[in-house]
């Protein structure tokens, strides 16, 4: 018997042979979760998640330009090569037809998660690409133990903010703090 939250009613459920879920309070069927290769489950947008390739790279620091995330200090092509050497399975696209229209990089170290470069290109915004990759990041976080997802949001950027708490982020009272240990460029 596994305990499950409905509508934010708590009810048993029993497990059928075939895979499906009964509520015992209800009597209805539960079903079970999507099965299949978790990256590539059907999109309502039409947007398929998957890793990113090396072959993506030109693509994507477009998309990084293009919707302006990119800074001096920060080489991006420098980035992806340090971020391909440490959990490559987490840094994530999303195409349509075969074109690169979002990004997702995140890592796990241990004790939190965290997730950089989230992009979706302009012309796709308000289509829920952004909402779809970051299910997809924090599928797969929870799926090694990551207890909290960090992400850090420029100063000045109350849109994105509220973006974020629209997705249940929220301030957590923190400070980030950085330093510069390898020069990238300029800045």
């Amino acid at each position: 018997v596994l305990p499950v939250v409905h509508r934010g009613r708590r009810s048993a459920v029993v497990r059928r042979a075939d895979g499906s879920r009964r509520s015992r309070a209800s009597r209805s069927v539960v079903s079970s979760p999507p099965r299949g290769p978790p990256l590539s489950r059907g999109l309502m947008s039409g947007m398929q998640i998957r890793p990113f390739s090396h072959a993506d790279t030109e693509a994507v620091v477009a998309l990084w330009h293009q919707v302006g995330i990119t800074r001096p200090w920060n080489d991006p092509y420098r980035d992806i090569e340090r971020k391909m050497t440490v959990q490559p399975e987490l840094f994530l696209v999303g195409t349509r037809r075969d074109e690169v229209v979002a990004s997702a990089m995140s890592g796990f170290d241990g004790h939190r998660g965290w997730l950089y470069y989230f992009a979706v290109a302009p012309q796709c915004q308000g289509q829920r690409l952004g909402t779809a990759m970051l299910a997809e990041v924090e599928r797969l976080l929870v799926e090694r133990g990551c207890p909290k997802l960090n992400v850090q949001v420029r100063s000045g950027n109350e849109a994105l903010i509220e973006r974020y708490a629209q997705w249940g982020y929220a301030p957590d009272g923190a400070t980030g703090v950085g330093k510069r240990l390898i020069a990238d460029g300029d800045g």
